[in-house]
């Protein structure tokens, strides 16, 4: 008798991911390639079967960007009738069937708090029906989300430990799109920082719409950010640790203090202030003032003096002065940023400030060209000061040059050294010698 031939294994399906804004929607879209079982990820929209956009609604008129890349698929569409469209994230959230009303190659529409549903709606649209979700279920989106394919990694990961937002800054869509503040147990963090140290992560950024809110349930009862930190601390291979984005309001002080006492806690903190006024940071509900910020960054200091602050700002927010601008200016000079973020505010339909009346736009923009001349300045100080001293560098990828390595300090430069003998992963000692327009050259001690 002959030898029945074993059925030939079916083509992985190619699965083509955009991601826009933050790093949590970068983390976003990783758990969600991962969900996709069956499915390679390409680097070409014209090579998928399926276009997944995961969106972000920080940024002016963020769903008429969404809507203009969707155009650009008709063709795609039209030449491959089987590809499938999707659209994630929080325009997704926010716009939900008005999606696929105005663009009805749409095949998927999945928001933030629904992406352990995305194979169901996969194959719901593979079917050849519509899939909408975004609805925000009371069930752990991450513990339904796949664990993931034990594949290395590169140096450095990111790491979702709380979603959500319950401030309602004047300007935020946040709130609306994330929804309300929830934490993921300190179990479950644990096990996934565990996962990627054992898969080559040396540096570890814990992610949260505000994470320094962080109340995961855990042994004893809930824990802060802090006991979480020094939890993760314990992990051998762990060597850094950094968190993102933080509110003033939440910089409690066992987080100060671990600032001061834990060697894998990096000497970088991103804590938005948005306004030096006390008028517009009231009219943006912003819960705090200039002053009780200016002495935050004073115990933070004195708990690490050499910490590099970075910050954001919104400049030309509605009904702002030139008074309100003169006292953004000065808390800046004051606080010495070593890094910034700095916009010219951009309305958000549905968020309380959309109603007020705007700044002239000359205006708006002559302050911002000017907020950001200042803060370049002062990022340029702190980066020249640098120079001569000896840093500790994790390398992460080579350079564009022979032999060159680029990795960061742990103030976040970008560091490169030519003739590198160091390896990806490697942390090692780097005397500084010059400093570029965004970048620390060095030599290898």
């Amino acid at each position: 008798m002959s030898e029945s031939k074993p059925e030939p294994k079916s083509e992985p399906r190619k699965l083509f991911i955009k991601t826009y804004g933050c790093q949590m929607n970068v983390y976003d879209s990783e758990r969600m390639a991962e969900a996709l079982e069956g499915y390679d990820q390409v680097q070409t929209p014209d090579e998928a079967d399926m276009i997944l956009l995961n969106t972000c609604h920080i940024r002016e008129k963020a769903a008429e960007k969404v809507y203009s890349e969707l155009g650009r698929f008709k063709g795609l569409k039209a030449d491959k009738p089987d590809l499938k469209i999707g659209v994630a994230g929080c325009v997704a959230q926010a716009e939900g069937e008005e999606i696929m009303r105005r663009q009805p190659m749409v095949d998927l529409v999945v928001g933030p708090q629904s992406y352990h549903r995305l194979p169901e709606l996969e194959a719901k649209a593979r079917s050849g029906e519509k899939a909408l979700d975004t609805d925000m279920p009371e069930e752990d989106k991450f513990e339904h989300l796949k664990s993931r394919p034990k594949a290395q990694r590169g140096p450095t990961a990111f790491l979702t430990v709380q979603e959500g937002c319950d401030k309602f800054c004047a300007f935020c869509v946040v709130p609306y799109t994330r929804g309300a503040e929830v934490s993921r147990p300190v179990d479950r963090v644990l096990a996934e920082a565990r996962d990627l140290v054992e898969r080559g992560v040396r540096e570890i950024t814990l992610l949260g719409q505000n994470v320094n809110a962080y109340h995961g349930a855990g042994e004893g009862g809930e824990q802060s950010l802090a006991q979480l930190i020094w939890q993760l601390d314990k992990i051998d291979g762990l060597e850094r640790i950094r968190f993102t984005t933080s509110h003033p309001n939440d910089m409690s002080d066992d987080l100060i203090e671990a600032h001061g006492t834990c060697d894998k806690l990096m000497p970088y903190l991103h804590l938005p202030v948005q306004s030096g006024s006390d008028r517009i940071l009231k009219r943006m509900n912003r819960a705090h003032t200039a002053e009780s910020y200016l002495r935050l960054i004073e115990r933070i200091r004195a708990a690490r003096p050499d910490i590099l602050i970075s910050g954001d700002f919104i400049v030309g927010f509605p009904e702002e002065s030139d008074q309100d601008h003169a006292d953004t200016l000065a808390l800046i000079e004051e606080v010495n940023y070593g890094q910034a973020f700095s916009f010219k505010y951009s309305t958000r339909p549905g968020t309380p400030a959309a109603e007020r009346e705007l700044v002239d736009a000359d205006v708006a923009d002559a302050r911002l060209q000017e907020l950001q001349a200042l803060i370049t300045r002062q990022q340029r100080t702190i980066q020249d000061s640098m120079v001569g001293r000896e840093l500790d560098v994790l390398f992460e990828k080579p350079g564009r040059f022979e032999g060159q390595m680029v990795g960061k300090s742990g103030y976040l430069h970008a560091v490169h050294v030519d003739d590198c003998t160091a390896k990806r992963g490697e942390i090692a000692r780097v005397r500084i010698v010059s400093s570029g327009p965004n970048s620390l050259s060095g030599a290898l001690v």
